[in-house]
């Protein structure tokens, strides 16, 4: 058995609700290969974090299964429902919300507009858009502006944000849709430490709520705080998958994509966090 094989078997999640899984997904690109025979399985109310060096196949994965782009072979799963060959807005719809490593927001829209169009449109199928929106959707999105922060923001144009308001923009929308599963494409990058400490308060939140979580991080703290498993991708497909603790332990992952010094750092952080455990 080989290094990955291993990772496989000790992190199975045999016994636990399976909400997402996809068998050989591949994507390719004339002679390129983004994404090569990908599976996964994550477990329903867990966070499967994905890192990786540049160019890994990391959000051309995400684009696949979130229906932003066909894959060339494979399925993907919303608990027992085949959703390989649906549109990006009728999985939104079914359950799988994502988020994007750049700013995907109407500019000239305000903030609460923004987060109105998500309520609306992610939810249900409309042939027509409604004359006004319901109470309930309209309380929807109060709660998903109060919950990531924004509701002072709410009447101003999307684009006078910053970065950070931005990407809590974007969480408020994917939110809106009452996902159960909730994909996060670097939700992280750009920011500052505060910032980042905020927005992994808002993540573990989320998980509380029992919203399955996958995503996708450079930023190893942040990475690896969160997951209950990591997978860490290179050329498309599996480099490493196995718990958040052992990434830096692995010689091939540090090799690849850590570096000696980062992975120090790592252990030395899990170690101070297994001392500090009661």
């Amino acid at each position: 058995m080989d290094q990955v094989s291993q990772h496989v078997a000790s992190t199975s999640v045999q016994g636990a609700e399976v909400v997402f899984r996809c068998e050989g997904v591949s994507k390719h690109f004339g002679s390129l290969t983004a994404v090569d025979n990908f599976s996964i399985e994550v477990a329903a109310g867990s966070v499967l974090g994905i890192g990786g060096p540049n160019g890994a196949g990391k959000t051309t994965f995400f684009d696949v299964v979130t229906g932003v782009s066909a894959a060339s072979s494979g399925r993907v799963w919303l608990g027992e429902q085949d959703i390989s060959d649906l549109s990006a807005d009728r999985i939104c719809q079914l359950g799988i919300a994502r988020t994007f490593q750049l700013n995907a927001t109407f500019e000239g829209m305000t903030v609460r507009e923004n987060v109105q169009v998500a309520a609306c449109y992610g939810q249900a199928k409309r042939v027509l858009p409604p004359w006004r929106l319901d109470l309930a959707t309209q309380a929807n999105v109060t709660q998903s502006l109060e919950f990531v922060g924004l509701s002072h923001k709410a009447n101003q144009v999307a684009s006078s944000l910053t970065v950070l308001e931005r990407k809590l923009l974007m969480l408020a929308g994917a939110m809106a849709t009452q996902p159960r599963v909730l994909f996060l494409d670097e939700p992280v990058g750009g920011l500052a430490a505060d910032e980042i400490d905020q927005i992994m308060g808002l993540v573990k939140q989320i998980k509380a709520t029992g919203v399955t979580i996958v995503l996708i991080e450079h930023v190893m703290r942040f990475l690896l705080e969160l997951s209950d498993t990591v997978i860490i991708m290179h050329h498309g497909g599996k480099l490493f998958e196995g718990l958040p603790q052992d990434v830096a332990k692995d010689p091939t992952v540090v090799d690849t994509y850590l570096g000696d010094g980062t992975s120090q750092r790592l252990n030395q952080y899990f170690q101070r966090r297994q001392h500090a455990s009661p």
